[in-house]
């Protein structure tokens, strides 16, 4: 056998790729054992299939593991809304949406609507939906975020611009001039102020 003519017919790239049956694939297995050219293309092949596939690898956005815990119905993080928790980027906006889905009226409704959830002396946190961008602002002494259930903004944070679509989290930093650009017909966030 020819084991450079095998090799370069493109034998063992569709074999890594298993595009050949069961016999086929033994057949590979059998010459990697036995031809050390076989077994070190082998290597080269996979480990070059490795980097293509490291080279375009995205970063899945943060909702996508509660999209998928939920598709498989292991979502039991419910939100109960007499004991709020705080958000954040590892918040699981589904469940979020869940809890106040009672709350949001229904279409059409007025182009800025608020429902207070949570206030206490540490925290404010409140349902926003909102048609109307926000105009820049700046605070001093309160911490704000904002927690996308529906909806796309942009959000421009000093010289920083940020796309926030539903799942998305934001922390707005102290004397930091932002604003609300508002790209979808509305948006439905919870809005989060810490004293």
């Amino acid at each position: 056998m020819d084991i450079k003519a095998y090799i370069n017919d493109g034998n063992l790239e569709q074999y890594c790729f298993e595009l050949f049956n069961a016999d086929f694939a033994s057949e590979i297995q059998s010459l990697r054992l036995i031809h050390s050219e076989i077994k070190h293309e082998l290597e080269e092949i996979e480990l070059t299939i490795e980097q293509l596939a490291d080279s375009h690898s995205i970063i899945p956005r943060p909702e996508l593991k509660s999209r998928i815990m939920a598709a498989l119905d292991f979502s039991d993080d419910s939100i109960d809304l007499n004991n709020l928790p705080l958000t954040s980027k590892y918040s699981n906006y589904e469940n979020w949406l869940k809890a106040v889905e009672h709350l949001i009226p229904a279409e059409p409704f007025d182009d800025f609507f608020t429902h207070v959830l949570k206030q206490d002396e540490k925290i404010a946190q409140t349902l926003v939906i909102t048609k109307l961008d926000v105009p820049a602002e700046v605070h001093e002494v309160i911490s704000e975020s904002f927690f996308i259930l529906k909806g796309t903004c942009t959000c421009t944070v000093g010289k920083e611009i940020f796309t926030l679509n539903a799942g998305d989290y934001l922390d707005i930093p102290l004397h930091t001039n932002h604003d609300i650009r508002i790209d979808s017909p509305y948006v439905v966030a919870i809005l989060q102020h810490q004293f």
